[in-house]
């Protein structure tokens, strides 16, 4: 067998190759949880931890010297109610968290925050209940989501996220910050995100799963997309843009390869796709019974991202890819 020849083969294989994944494309979710030290795995989601105050900044300097460029925080506080108070107080859990990597690291990461409520109230959902409606106030919800986000950016944070899929949000935040002094604030709009059951183990690790009763609907279905609906998904990054969004984003993004291709081709507005929580811990598990080669898979399912269309992608795996390129 021609040894050189099959090496001559493989190089120009790369030298052709159309679609590349490198660290700077990946942003890492990070969960910050009041009232705890050093860290937790979540069960669900292995090699995923919660993080306590004490811990958090030994992780973000971690993924810092793996060269990934950008982190997504989510609080869980110790005490949570009706309204989500904790992300609605200037030293809530992750205004100080902000503060302390801002502090600690200047711009050698940039912090993109969450903004949404389910982490922080009681019932689990993404804003102020209407119990007559038996769903999220969307209108109520926009107030308190402005003042959600002047805390962030008083902070210290780089991009703003909301991610509740409220109505008119990016208007009443892009208002808010500019009338406050952070035009220079981008928003990543979580401009077509699904009602899925890929987020799953997320609501593990973000201890916001929703609750039920009377007064308050057992999931999400009233505010997020219906998963089947493939026009809709696009008009609603079109909406989202018009409304002055800097990025737009498609959660989950494994099922979705075809709205992220439509939605790129009819906005030309940087994209990011969040590979979700069940989409990260399928593979894990797969790995785990040795069913898959896991940085294979890994790698193969980051390229399809890109491929697709993404310019940025928000994984569970990003630490894991960086420690590959990087040969740890």
């Amino acid at each position: 067998m021609d040894f050189r020849r099959l090496r001559l083969k493989r190089n120009m294989r790369d030298l052709v190759r159309e679609t590349h994944i490198t660290i700077d494309d990946l942003i890492m979710p990070l969960f910050i949880k009041e009232d705890m030290k050093g860290k937790n795995e979540v069960s669900s989601m292995p090699g995923i931890f919660q993080f306590g105050e004490d811990s958090f900044l030994d992780e973000v300097a971690e993924l810092i010297e793996l060269g990934i460029k950008a982190v997504l925080l989510f609080g869980i506080p110790k005490l949570k109610d009706s309204c989500g108070s904790d992300a609605l107080d200037e030293n809530g859990l992750i205004a100080r968290s902000v503060r302390k990597i801002k502090e600690r690291f200047g711009d050698e990461i940039l912090v993109i925050t969450d903004l949404c409520f389910c982490e922080y109230t009681d019932h689990g959902h993404c804003g102020i209940i209407n119990p007559k409606l038996k769903t999220v106030d969307n209108d109520s919800t926009l107030e308190i989501s402005a003042k959600q986000a002047i805390i962030h950016a008083k902070a210290g944070a780089d991009v703003i996220a909301p991610s509740g899929m409220m109505d008119n949000i990016i208007t009443t935040l892009r208002k808010a910050l500019d009338e406050n002094g952070f035009k220079h604030i981008p928003i990543m709009a979580y401009s077509t995100k699904f009602a899925s059951s890929f987020y799953g183990p997320f609501r593990d690790a973000a201890e916001s799963a929703p609750s039920a009763n009377e007064n308050i609907p057992k999931n999400r279905k009233t505010y997020q997309m219906d998963y089947a609906n493939r026009n809709e998904a696009v008009r609603e990054s079109i909406a989202d843009m018009n409304e002055g969004a800097d990025i737009l984003m498609i959660k989950p993004a494994l099922s979705f390869m075809d709205i992220i291709r439509e939605v790129k081709d009819a906005t030309k507005l940087p994209l990011c796709v969040y590979n979700v929580s069940g989409e990260y811990s399928m593979v894990r598990a797969a790995a785990q019974n040795g069913w898959v080669d896991y940085n294979d898979m890994m790698v193969e399912i980051l390229v399809s991202f890109k491929r697709a269309g993404a310019d940025m992608i928000i994984s569970y795996h990003s630490k894991d890819f960086a420690k590959l390129v990087k040969g740890k």
